[in-house]
């Protein structure tokens, strides 16, 4: 049986290429995102983190439950299985199989409790998925 879960054995628990992605000069944007990377980094000890397609990514392990990533326009708080978290504000956007993500943008007021307990229930989600699959 396949696993869905998105691995990354190179997971570190603080990966100094995430810290060199947050202190790029000029990289507004990156600032950010990263009171929302650090609230992953904070969801329990098991947390590990990676740089992946140029986005910093937080894994429970080496299972990837959430990045973020800086555009020119905007961030992107996304979660890999964002399809099925439950999210009464409706902040996720996205229609792809599993993947969802949260777009912030400067000068637009964020609801933050809702991103949150987004984050909080997507690294909830995947410790359920280990778990799951860890009995099978």
């Amino acid at each position: 049986m396949a696993s869905d879960l998105f691995r990354f054995p190179s997971a570190l628990q603080r990966d100094p290429a995430v810290e060199a992605w947050f202190a790029v000069p000029d990289g507004e944007l990156r600032w950010l995102a990263r009171p929302w990377f650090e609230q992953m980094r904070n969801c329990g000890p098991d947390v590990h983190e990676l740089m992946h397609d140029h986005c910093p990514t937080a894994c429970a392990g080496d299972a990837a439950f959430a990045y973020v990533g800086a555009y020119k326009a905007h961030v992107n708080v996304g979660f890999f299985h964002g399809a099925e978290l439950d999210d009464p504000a409706g902040l996720l956007e996205g229609g792809g199989l599993r993947m969802r993500h949260v777009k912030l943008r400067w000068g637009q007021e964020a609801n933050e409790a809702a991103l949150s307990d987004l984050i909080a229930a997507a690294y909830r989600d995947i410790r359920a998925r280990l778990a799951a699959e860890s009995a099978a």
